[in-house]
């Protein structure tokens, strides 16, 4: 929508879908090129997710291979916490291939109907994960609570071998997505779920050992309960956020009031009005604002300036500004705050 008789969008620090690529960061400065309304797009530092492949391959066969392992021994050790710990790797495979999934997705070149392309995707494998991990978790304690009241006994030496074996591949799979964790959410939902599992793993290890050494076999489905509290309050984090990226609430760690007076505060701009901040995947963040200026036209340089700053000090890698003179005589109808 155009407010006024000089109001005309331009885009900064947008890259072609091109430049997406697998495994690597595409950068391209300064670029433009020209259309008939007056638009000019500058491509900068826009940051292509890594797909990870080889982490989520060697993952998903490990814990696939585990949950085999791990279920047939839980049986013969008649031990919840073993089926439990089953289940969730199972869970976690699960999840493994929907967060890899929408990687792949989320690198899918832009369409007519889906003009982003896919990214979203990353965004929705993320609250998935996290629902996911909440209601297993959530099925997990309410059986322990069940079977602390009638304990099985516990094979507890099986137990103990099951369980280490699954601190190291659980712990192995965790470490290969530490890195991008960090930066991606939908990563970070695939690391959470293996460290998680590592913790489980260790603690039916400990009960475990505790259970051979005292043969109180009610240790076996309270470690579960303890373990279930652990795995809520790691993944809470991870709901919260996927949920308010899926609601395009601004991404957590950018200021929405400081890139506010970041642009309010640029040469020549007297007011900043429908400013709009959101996550367009899980690695790229998107703007869109209208700023008013007495007269003259900004010129490319000002906006590709502005996109390579606002990539840099708040890590938004698309922006859309609408420029708007502040004499004309047709007022804005985003200008209030409550508009949206």
């Amino acid at each position: 929508m155009k407010c006024g008789s000089g109001a005309t969008p331009y885009h900064c620090g947008m890259a072609p879908s091109h430049q997406h690529d697998n495994d690597h960061t595409g950068h391209d400065h300064g670029q433009r090129h020209s259309h008939d309304h007056g638009s000019h797009h500058g491509h900068g530092h826009v940051h292509a997710p890594a797909s990870y492949g080889r982490a989520f391959a060697i993952g998903i066969a490990l814990n696939a291979g585990f949950v085999v392992v791990e279920w047939l021994c839980g049986i013969a050790a008649h031990s919840l916490a073993l089926l439990a710990d089953a289940a969730h790797n199972l869970g976690d495979v699960l999840s493994l291939l929907l967060a890899w999934g929408a990687i792949w997705l989320a690198q899918r070149r832009p369409s007519g109907r889906f003009t982003y392309g896919l990214r979203g995707s990353s965004i929705l494998a993320a609250l998935l994960n996290a629902l996911a991990l909440m209601l297993v978790t959530g099925g997990l304690a309410w059986e322990a609570v069940r079977r602390l009241s009638d304990p099985e006994p516990v094979a507890g030496g099986l137990v103990i071998i099951v369980s280490l074996l699954g601190v190291a591949i659980n712990g192995f799979t965790a470490w290969l997505f530490m890195r991008g964790a960090q930066k991606d959410l939908n990563v970070r939902g695939a690391y959470l779920h293996m460290a998680a599992d590592a913790a489980v793993s260790l603690a039916v290890a400990i009960a475990g050992g505790v259970v051979l050494l005292t043969h109180w076999d009610w240790l076996d489905p309270l470690a579960t309960l303890l373990v279930s509290v652990v795995i809520v309050w790691s993944s809470w984090d991870l709901l919260k956020q996927s949920l308010q990226l899926a609601l395009q609430a601004v991404p957590a760690g950018i200021d929405a009031a400081a890139v506010r007076a970041k642009l309010a505060a640029l040469p020549g701009v007297s007011e900043v009005h429908d400013l709009h901040i959101w996550a367009m995947s899980t690695t790229e963040n998107a703007l869109t604002a209208h700023l008013v200026i007495p007269a003259g036209h900004p010129g490319d340089a000002f906006l590709q300036q502005l996109g390579d700053e606002l990539q840099q000090a708040f890590d938004i890698h698309h922006c859309t500004v609408q420029i708007e003179m502040a004499d004309t005589a047709l007022p804005c109808a985003l200008a209030p705050e409550h508009v949206v």
